[in-house]
């Protein structure tokens, strides 16, 4: 499981105050506001930058960091990923998972042959649906529901999934 778990994405500055217009990569961007600071990955390293101020604009999040007054102070920063820390992560309900942690489980079908490899999910208006590449029949798209989703073991890394008619 990974340690830093990311909240958005970097797209552009917003003024010339060194405030930078973020596209939130989490299921609630009003989590912003309760955060003190996030985790830049530079590409270089990971910096960890004070959130002074949280806007909201669109789709979008603005954010201004602690010390970046100006707009050359956040330039460099474009196109770069925001994380959190596991500990200041949203806490999950039963029968939740971050998607960072559901990437590369395996995937059996209910009589226990092994569909293949759980590699993206696609996050959709109903449910989210897991991409997994597999073995027996390539690539195939399981939509997150209880009919289908059987057992999520994150110990074993394991998903059992029954493949309803038209799955495969």
């Amino acid at each position: 499981m990974e340690d830093l778990l990311q909240v958005g994405a970097i797209t552009q500055t917003h003024g010339i105050r060194g405030e930078v217009k973020v596209f939130p990569t989490t299921d609630d961007p009003g989590r912003f506001k309760k955060l003190k600071s996030v985790l830049l990955d530079t590409g270089k390293g990971i910096i960890e930058l004070k959130i002074e101020g949280v806007r909201f604009f669109k789709q979008f999040v603005i954010l201004k960091f602690e010390g970046l007054d100006n707009i050359n102070d956040v330039e460099i920063y474009k196109k770069k990923n925001l994380y959190v820390t596991r500990e200041n992560a949203v806490k999950l309900s039963k029968d939740e998972y971050f998607i960072a942690d559901l990437i590369g489980l395996k995937v059996f079908e209910d009589d226990g042959s092994e569909v293949g490899e759980l590699k993206d999910v696609i996050t959709t208006g109903a449910n989210d649906v897991y991409v997994v590449d597999g073995f027996k029949y390539g690539e195939v798209l399981i939509p997150a529901i209880k009919d289908c989703i059987l057992k999520v073991d994150m110990e074993e890394r394991r998903m059992d999934v029954h493949l309803l008619p038209g799955l495969v």
